[in-house]
């Protein structure tokens, strides 16, 4: 059941000039609703000119300390201002919002989770996830250069993390899709980042008639469906993403196969 909800920041730590991890729990101590991975949040900034709520990807959710994590980029006025909040400081938020990545599959299947920016925000609760359920999640981590790998610690806590840099600072050099797992034997992939790299690995499953899911990044202003403004194309007709995404298997999507 979706909430609206002041949130106190425990925590705001600082990964690099650009990300911040937030750390909040329910101002009024109730229990957090439940949160599948691959959902989001809608956060209220409070900081002059900004009206619309901005819409977060949920990193993580600790169940002992009643917690949710925002890994939150500084892509202009409303998320610089949400990164740089002060602790308990009273935040907004509406969740959870839209739908969730599939935690099902045979036993011992092989699941690659890969992420590209502050696309990797959302697969890190997703492994853990995966990981409770018996299984064990690998990572292909992409980015420009080692310095801009995000949450890389965190990531090796829960699985195998396969690196690809453009420079070739760590890992394999160039972009994710010539990273050699992507040759092996996999039974799904899960994608979150850049649309050119969700398309590009898209391509790959349906040519390797490998199952994917993306989790789609369209511009979201109200998180409920109503402004119309994350409409995507899909083969049932425009959809909004925020409701009936974030999250959609290829197979629903119109990209070119």
């Amino acid at each position: 059941m979706k909430q609206v909800k002041d949130f106190i920041l425990l925590r705001n730590q600082q990964i690099n000039p650009d990300y911040s991890r937030l750390t909040l729990t329910p101002a009024d101590g109730e229990k957090l609703p439940e949160i599948l991975p691959g959902q989001f949040v809608q956060v209220a900034v409070e900081a002059p000119g900004i009206f619309l709520r901005r819409p977060i990807s949920i990193n993580d959710v600790n169940v002992e300390d009643n917690s949710i994590d925002l890994l939150i980029r500084n892509a202009g006025k409303g998320t610089n201002a949400l990164i740089h909040s002060e602790e308990n400081t009273l935040i907004n938020i509406l969740l959870p919002l839209g739908n969730g990545f599939s935690t099902d599959a045979p036993a011992g299947s092989r699941l690659l989770l890969i992420g590209g920016g502050v696309g990797v925000a959302p697969l890190l609760y997703l492994g853990k996830i995966l990981k409770d359920k018996g299984y064990k999640p690998e990572f292909l981590l992409g980015a420009r250069s080692e310095k801009d790998l995000l949450e890389l610690n965190e990531f090796k806590n829960v699985g195998e993390v396969h690196i690809c840099t453009e420079d070739g600072s760590l890992g394999t050099k160039g972009l994710v899709t010539a990273h050699k797992v992507m040759q092996e034997d996999i039974y799904r992939y899960y994608c979150c980042g850049p649309a050119p790299m969700m398309k590009a690995i898209a391509k790959i499953a349906y040519a390797s008639n490998t199952d994917c899911e993306v989790s789609l990044e369209n511009m979201m202003a109200c998180g409920l469906g109503a402004c119309l403004c994350c409409v995507e194309k899909t083969v049932k007709g425009n959809v909004c993403v925020c409701t009936e995404g974030p999250v959609f298997n290829i197979d629903k999507l119109t990209w070119d196969k």
